[in-house]
């Protein structure tokens, strides 16, 4: 089969030696395993990162959400057979989707949404899983409660899926959203936010719509901001993060009895969990919302061609920062 490797950052993601298509074995497959035939993939923050930690001279197989059809089961594989469609995020300890053929757990699958293309799809399951876990295994929002969530970076990835779920599936939670663009705060409020304010200019903005503050919030940049979130808190609030600050200080939040979660999609599946299967059910779940109506796609941007280089084309714009929504890569 044909996969695509990634080399480290040294000329750029468009650099034409960035990423190069080689031919490997079929991966085997592990007990739990389905075999993919990936038909579009898209790309994250996270894909760029890893990328430019590669050691000199190393390369790597990145890709960590993917969209196809199942062309083989392990022997311990229950939930698909041969000609589903499905869609997932992969694990970040194996080879990533950017390949012909992808090996993966079929419990961190969901099936495929029937109203979507493949990348519209395959722009969908980190961010979804993202999401999910920060509103409903962190937060512990649910359909009866009431108060206030600001979702930071809602233009991006995470933040546009957030908010969808959030109108859907939490409709008494009032849904303010933060961006810096107004082309970011358009975006923000075609997915459904209550209120888009101002990144920059966060209390006095949120203030204007939410005078008691928030019980939630969502935080993509969490450096420097612990201390403007303990203004915006209700007591007994809290917030959830998904980047890395080093040396964070949180002893900020105590003052109102604030909790800090930290959300990483990969946790269950790296860690073997006994829920680990909890992923492929959340994906079918929020395709379920997708046929249904309640939620739509976060791709703005689909790139075609050669596989390579509408990798770097997509890197490209991903390393960038500020993209909007979603991109993906449609595979031949």
């Amino acid at each position: 089969m044909s996969s695509i490797k990634a080399w480290p950052v040294l000329g750029g993601a468009g650099d034409e030696t960035a990423f190069l298509e080689v031919e490997r074995e079929v991966p085997e497959l592990r007990p739990h395993d389905i075999l993919v035939r990936v038909r579009a993939v898209s790309v994250n923050p996270v894909d760029t990162k890893v990328r430019a930690g590669l050691a000199a001279g190393a390369t790597r197989q990145l890709g960590w959400d993917a969209a196809g059809v199942v062309e083989a089961v392990g022997p311990q594989a229950q939930r698909f057979r041969v000609g589903d469609e499905v869609y997932y995020a992969g694990d970040i300890t194996r080879d990533g989707t950017n390949a012909e053929l992808h090996a993966v757990d079929e419990r961190i699958v969901g099936r495929h949404p029937t109203t979507l293309s493949w990348p519209e799809s395959a722009a969908l399951p980190l961010t979804a899983i993202t999401a999910w876990e920060s509103l409903f295994d962190h937060l512990r929002l649910s359909s009866t409660d009431k108060g206030a969530l600001l979702v930071g970076g809602a233009a991006g990835g995470v933040g546009s899926i957030m908010i969808q779920l959030a109108k859907a599936l939490t409709p008494n939670v009032q849904v303010i959203a933060s961006a810096a663009r107004e082309e970011s705060r358009e975006w923000a409020l075609r997915m459904g936010a209550d209120h888009v304010i101002d990144r920059d200019d966060l209390p006095t903005a949120l203030r204007a719509v939410a005078p008691t503050g928030v019980r939630w919030i969502f935080s993509p940049y969490t450096r420097g901001n612990l201390p403007i979130y303990a203004q915006l808190l209700q007591p007994f609030g809290a917030v959830v993060a998904i980047d890395e600050p080093e040396n964070q200080e949180t002893l900020v939040l105590k003052s109102k009895s604030a909790a800090l979660h930290w959300e990483l999609m990969f946790a269950r599946i790296t860690n073997d969990a006994e829920d680990v299967a909890e992923q492929g059910r959340l994906l079918t779940k929020v395709a379920d919302l997708i046929d249904e109506g309640a939620v739509r796609t976060t791709l703005t941007r689909t790139f075609e061609g050669p596989v390579p280089e509408a990798l770097r084309q997509a890197h490209a714009v991903v390393a960038a920062g500020g993209a909007i929504g979603k991109v993906a890569v449609l595979l031949p």
